[in-house]
This record gives C-alpha cells, sequence and structure tokens, in this order.
C-alpha cells in the first residue's frame, strides 16, 4: 500500500494508496474513477476485504483504489456519514455513484466495478442538473 498523503495527486497505478483527510480533497475531485474503502485496523472484516481490494485494484490500474483509515480521519468519514465499516464508496467525475457498507468477495467487488465502468456520466450530470432545478424552483 502506498502513501500518498503528502503528494499533489494520485493516479491509478494498480497499487492501493491510503490517504488523509487534506490528500482526498485534493485528489479524488481530480481523478475520474476512485474506489474508496473506509476502514479501520481493529476491524477484522476490514482487514479480511483489504486482499481483496488489493488484487482488485492490481487488475484494474486505470482505477483510483483509495483506503481511508476512519480511526485517524474522523472528520472525513463524519462527512461521508461512515456508519459502518468496510464502507466502500465509488466516485467517478467526482460523483459518488456508489456506496454501500460491508466487506465483498472478489466476484462481488468485480461486478460493482462493472456496473460503474458502464454508468453513463453524461446521463447521470444531466440528471443531477435536473433534480438541482427542480429543487430551485420549489
Amino acid at each position: 500500500m502506498t502513501d500518498a498523503s503528502s503528494s499533489t495527486t494520485a493516479t491509478g497505478t494498480g497499487e492501493v494508496v491510503e490517504l488523509n483527510s487534506e490528500a482526498f480533497g485534493r485528489t479524488i475531485p481530480n481523478h475520474p474513477f476512485a474506489i474508496v474503502d473506509f476502514w479501520a485496523p481493529w476491524c477484522a472484516p476490514c482487514r479480511a476485504f483489504a486482499p481483496v481490494f488489493a488484487q482488485a485494484a492490481a487488475k484494474h490500474p486505470d482505477i483510483l483504489f483509495v483506503k481511508v483509515n476512519t480511526d485517524a480521519e474522523q472528520d472525513l468519514a463524519g462527512h461521508f456519514n461512515i456508519r459502518s465499516i468496510p464502507t466502500l464508496m465509488v466516485f467517478r467525475e467526482n460523483v459518488i455513484i456508489f456506496s454501500q457498507p460491508g466487506a465483498l468477495n472478489a466476484g462481488a467487488l468485480e461486478q460493482v466495478i462493472a456496473s460503474a465502468r458502464e454508468l453513463d456520466m453524461a446521463t447521470v450530470h444531466k440528471e443531477m442538473e435536473a433534480a438541482e432545478s427542480s429543487a430551485g424552483a420549489s
């Protein structure tokens, strides 16, 4: 696992990158596709999921795979309303398109990745704009 806390941005490298709050804010908005694992060292399901997450990172080097230690980064975990760990969150073009607590097996993680890849982000952005417009009009 790489610590990118001090780098300006991280890119998909086939490795899992550990980010603190500051690095997260610089990195995730600048990456087109990121998967974040919110975890804690004392969490047995988190530790069991780690090799599955690392294998997916190696298989998909175009995706940024990030771990956030919720014990060390409580404000960041609070910002994303993390209540259970592990929680997996998928960002595409700075939009959360998937968020689910619980450890996934390799097959389930691959399905999440495949579904995220297939998502038409132009449609997602149009739907978000329409929702914002209707919310502002009411």
